[in-house]
């Protein structure tokens, strides 16, 4: 089927076009020779996207409270149901009330809760450590350690039963939750003579090394609540339960330093999503 076309001199460097009745361009290259010209596709700036307070594009996007139908804004949905049928992060947003002018309070929590993990917010007690962590104001972190302080006093054990850790699957059992983090994070459970928990710390987040983790970080929440035996553990979110150099000298270093103190370090573990491994003992 034949075409006829229009000859065009665009205007910027006399080159030679040729345009069809659909308006499909051309470049004449040589007397017999002749390219098709792609059109530029569109590009909309998104306007509705909600930002980290670092500035980058999250993960999942997540609607603004306001932009939520009545029946799933957190409190409508706490109103109308209850608290039970909640998510984590939901219920975290109604503690927050509103978030800043960098980020919006349902991004806040969801960000908060996946960053830090459902289980070590339960038991953080220390606003500046948490503010400085997940990078939200401290007057944020006050709000959620004082909720979760005020949980504690009328449920401070487990179904209403004091927790007993004796060996590795226990420790694991009751620290899964924290291979769910995106970051490294070293978690301490601290246990008295008889092998209870008598405290729950998260001791840092980020990647782990033998020049960040220091013994007096990991062995003062244990004088403090006069533990003599402490468990530490980290995840790998990588899913690989292999212990890395580092993780092989800070175990080193921590064992070394609680028999000077005359606490002893039963055990690290590496969490992953379904599985750990016992760097003393080697269970897995």
């Amino acid at each position: 089927m034949s075409q006829s076309f229009v000859i065009w001199i665009t205007g910027r460097n006399n080159r030679v076009e040729l345009r069809n009745s659909l308006g499909q361009r051309y470049i004449i290259l040589d007397m017999n020779t002749a390219t098709y010209i792609l059109p530029t596709t569109y590009k909309f700036r998104d306007t509705d996207m909600i930002f980290s307070s670092s500035g980058n594009v999250p993960d999942e996007y997540i609607l603004r409270v306001k932009d939520l139908p009545d029946d799933s804004k957190p409190r409508e949905k706490l109103l109308a149901g209850g608290a039970k049928q909640m998510s984590v992060a939901e219920l975290l947003a109604v503690m927050l009330g509103v978030g800043t002018k960098k980020e919006e309070v349902m991004a806040m929590a969801q960000r908060v809760t996946s960053e830090y993990g459902e289980k070590a917010l339960s038991v953080t007690d220390d606003p500046k450590k948490l503010a400085e962590a997940t990078d939200i104001p401290i007057t944020k972190a006050c709000q959620i350690v004082a909720g979760f302080e005020f949980g504690r006093r009328f449920y401070s054990s487990k179904n209403g039963q004091p927790v007993f850790i004796r060996n590795a699957a226990q420790a694991y059992e009751h620290l899964k939750g924290m291979a769910n983090g995106k970051k490294e994070q070293l978690r301490g459970l601290y246990l008295n003579s008889r092998y209870q928990v008598v405290h729950d710390e998260v001791i840092s987040i980020g990647t782990l090394t033998s020049n960040i983790v220091h013994p007096r970080e990991v062995f003062q929440p244990a004088i403090e609540h006069g533990a003599i035996a402490v468990i530490i553990a980290h995840n790998h979110p990588s899913d690989n339960t292999t212990p890395t150099d580092d993780d092989l000298a800070i175990t080193s270093q921590l064992v070394t330093a609680g028999k000077i103190l005359g606490i002893d370090l039963l055990d690290h573990l590496i969490i992953t999503n379904d599985d750990f491994l016992s760097i003393l003992n080697g269970d897995k």
